[in-house]
């Protein structure tokens, strides 16, 4: 029963704190936009979502892996994301060719970082509401 009630607010965690890392690595790909050689990294949202959810892994472990190519290889710090939602973060096509060879696109990561805020912003919405709506139904209210 408790399952039940808390499912939604465990989908939209999980959403909140994926949703709070891409921010974090699209911020990045902004701040680097003049550093030579960069090159602008993103993960799939949805994949990494739904292998979260569907218990292959927990989020906090999604958030913290890290791949490495050699056993003897120290993991690095973040987060590692990938096209299937374990591997290291994607990377980005360059849509313009600099001759720096940095490939952010400050236009594309500018509306990626307003399109994941606003989605972010909904997300707490659907976690107050949720919360909200079961308090309401435990005081009887």
């Amino acid at each position: 029963m408790l399952n039940k009630m808390t499912g939604r607010l465990d989908f939209h965690s999980d959403a909140l704190l994926l949703r709070a890392e891409r921010q974090r690595v699209i911020s990045s790909n902004i701040a680097n936009a003049d550093t030579p050689g960069y090159v602008a990294r993103d993960f799939n949202f949805a994949k990494t979502l739904k292998a979260a959810t569907e218990g292959e892994s927990t989020i906090q472990q999604t958030l913290q892996a890290a791949s490495t190519t050699h056993s003897n290889h120290m993991p690095l710090p973040t987060a590692s994301f990938g096209k299937d939602g374990k591997g290291p973060l994607g990377y980005a096509l360059a849509s313009q060719p600099s001759l720096d060879n940095n490939t952010v696109d400050l236009d594309r990561e500018r509306a990626n970082f307003v399109d994941n805020a606003v989605r972010y912003e909904a997300t707490l919405r659907f976690l107050n509401g949720t919360s909200k709506t079961m308090l309401s139904a435990i005081t009887g209210q």
